[in-house]
């Protein structure tokens, strides 16, 4: 595509105001450097999505479209959760856009990767995924938890590439594909790879966030894996069926082992040990029928259709002042 490729960056943004003054600065430097090498349209833009921020988060937006042409904002109603605002952004750019390039604002994300995303656009990938060469900059706990989520999802027939987080590019046909997938409960990173078209992984190294808190600790790293899990595969409810036929039958066997016993005139003893299993297997109850309900909740929010997002408004360069209606999903 070259020159006429019309390239938008999206960046999910949820109080981000340390660090995006330093986050459009590099990335407008990033954009400039590709229009000067002709590999992407002037036409191309950063798109920045506010996704409910209680900072000023949004006025720094808002300037930054006031200032350049090169920015863009859209400002959700209300505080959706990242994938929500991140498909908000596809969306939209996808109206724009021939590709599209999703990041993160904490500048983890490597910009300098853009360009070899592009390498691989150009050979043809609809979809290119940016994946983490290493983990050395993890905790040992982090590193732990993270690669064994991914090998978890793998066990549970998810199909999701390793080490990928949310780094990647999409043609506007993969778009169009995206936008296909209807489902309330949004874990990108399953979804994407469903999609099925021509696809391409480009390694990079992940910084340390440049500023500010992350807003992924760990409870809501452990509820966006469940969710993950539960989305995609029903490989739990069958292990609950196997729990349970296997429970029944060492509770057979037992039961038959009792019966012998008694029969033999042998009293049996251990009340500790009754009220530990008694205990155990109302813990293994309780556990499935967690896990059950989850899935019956996901399909009560999934039946009334919500939005996914509503939008509150589009900024754009010249006209920054006038709000613009998007679509709501």
């Amino acid at each position: 595509m070259g020159k006429d490729r019309k390239l938008y960056l999206v960046v999910p943004c949820y109080n981000e105001q340390e660090v995006l003054p330093e986050t459009s600065r590099r990335l407008r430097e990033k954009m400039t450097a590709l229009m000067e090498q002709k590999r992407i349209s002037e036409e191309s833009r950063v798109l920045f999505v506010d996704d409910g921020s209680k900072d000023n988060t949004w006025g720094l937006i808002y300037s930054l479209c006031l200032s350049s042409p090169l920015f863009a904002g859209l400002k959700l109603s209300r505080n959706r959760g990242h994938q929500n605002a991140l498909l908000a952004g596809l969306m939209e750019a996808g109206k724009r856009a021939d590709c599209v390039i999703s990041l993160d604002a904490d500048l983890q994300d490597d910009v300098d990767a853009i360009d070899r995303f592009l390498d691989e656009n150009d050979k043809g990938a609809d979809v290119v995924y940016g994946v983490r060469s290493s983990r050395k900059k993890d905790s040992a706990f982090k590193r732990l938890t993270a690669e064994g989520f991914y090998r978890f999802m793998q066990a549970m027939g998810v199909d999701i590439v390793f080490n990928h987080a949310d780094y990647r590019l999409l043609s506007r046909r993969a778009l169009d594909a995206l936008a296909q997938y209807k489902e309330v409960n949004l874990f990108l990173r399953g979804i994407v790879p469903l999609i099925g078209f021509q696809s391409a992984t480009v390694a990079y190294e992940r910084q340390e966030r440049f500023a500010g808190k992350s807003k992924y600790p760990l409870r809501k790293m452990l509820a966006f894996a469940f969710d993950g899990i539960t989305s995609f595969s029903v490989k739990p409810i069958r292990l609950i069926c196997t729990l349970g036929f296997c429970i029944f039958a060492v509770s057979l066997l037992v039961l038959i082992y009792l019966l012998l016993l008694k029969l033999f005139g042998q009293t049996v003893t251990g009340w500790t040990s009754l009220i530990a299993t008694v205990c155990l297997f109302g813990g293994l109850q309780m556990l499935c029928l967690g896990i059950l309900g989850e899935y019956v909740g996901k399909t009560y929010q999934e039946v009334k259709a919500r939005p996914r997002y509503i939008v509150d408004q589009y900024v754009q360069f010249p006209d920054a002042g006038a709000s613009e209606k998007a679509d709501n999903i």
